[in-house]
């Protein structure tokens, strides 16, 4: 009898939940992003965000949860109930490097946390200071190669994408270009503008206007193809040098054991989100390649948080860097 009734009340709390899934969302929906206001991810967050709230019938309220390297707002959706009224915006900084670059990560990122779809990826450009004595990305590996003790490389901060990008860099080429971390992507820009560091890996997005406005200079896109963005920038495997791939990517989070409609539903939103001809229009503005097909699923986000750990814990380790 005992069994019985355990099998009765396991069905309605089914049902129950599947009733739920189906109606959601009934009220706004949060989508925490890790970083302040106005930076890469924030801006795309917001475009994706605006368009989900059209399709979902129900507002998506933007939160700007900084702090850890975007560990702080990320742990805010690992501890969230699990009924899809609490999103995030992930990145290969949160949700991959920041894995082996923290002592202490707050959370797992594998098992903390249900993918839901994976929106855009953003390479990184190597842009160096204008009289920098190299004309492409084969002489600037000479030349770093040659000079690697009196040179300087800048970023946005330590644990950065600007900074973990000169890591891969610095790890490929077999060199120890002396890091300077700055207060954000600005005034690290700034200082390379002004030819006090030599380089900048920077994020192709924010990176693209000082390129077109000829303040700085492009060497090369670490992507497996060129940037429809900077369609006459080489990437560093066309110049010669090889696994040199870093970007930044931007997906969408739940808190673990969230049901599977729910997930079903806000990855339907969101690839029509990026699917959206406005929306699309944006982002590539911005340099960032959409996912496409495959790339929007659950499955491929879940083996892409898996395979960017396992990647970036290589060269991460072998730099030495870490953050407490």
């Amino acid at each position: 009898m005992l069994k019985v009734i355990t099998g009765v009340l396991a069905g309605l709390v089914g049902l129950t939940a599947s009733a739920v899934a189906q109606n959601y969302p009934t009220r706004a929906v949060s989508m925490i992003i890790p970083f302040a206001a106005g930076g890469p991810t924030d801006v795309l967050g917001r475009i994706v965000g605006q368009r989900m709230s059209e399709i979902l019938g129900q507002q998506v309220v933007i939160e700007n949860v900084g702090g850890a390297g975007g560990m702080t707002g990320s742990k805010r959706v690992a501890d969230a109930q699990p009924d899809g009224y609490v999103m995030g915006i992930g990145t290969v900084g949160t949700h991959a490097q920041g894995q082996t670059l923290y002592k202490k990560p707050l959370y797992n990122s594998q098992t903390d946390f249900t993918p839901v779809a994976l929106l855009a990826q953003v390479p990184i450009v190597l842009t160096a200071r204008k009289d920098l004595p190299v004309k492409d990305f084969k002489e600037f590996v000479a030349y770093a190669q040659a000079n690697q003790a009196k040179m300087q490389f800048g970023s946005a901060g330590a644990g950065s994408a600007t900074h973990l990008g000169c890591v891969l860099l610095n790890y490929i080429l077999k060199t120890n270009i002396t890091h300077i971390p700055f207060r954000g992507t600005g005034p690290a820009m700034t200082e390379l503008q002004a030819g006090r560091i030599d380089f900048l890996c920077e994020v192709s997005s924010t990176a693209k206007p000082h390129i077109d406005g000829g303040t700085v200079k492009a060497l090369a896109i670490f992507n497996s193809t060129r940037s429809p963005a900077l369609p006459n920038l080489a990437t560093a495997e066309e110049q010669g040098t090889k696994d040199l791939i870093a970007y930044t990517w931007n997906a969408i989070f739940l808190t673990k054991n969230t049901p599977p409609a729910i997930v079903e539903r806000l990855n339907k939103a969101a690839v029509e989100a990026i699917n959206t001809p406005a929306v699309k229009e944006k982002l590539a503005g911005l340099g960032a390649e959409i996912a496409t097909g495959n790339q929007t699923t659950p499955a491929y986000l879940a083996k892409l948080v898996k395979d960017e750990t396992e990647k970036w814990a290589v060269p991460i380790k072998a730099s030495g860097v870490s953050v407490e």
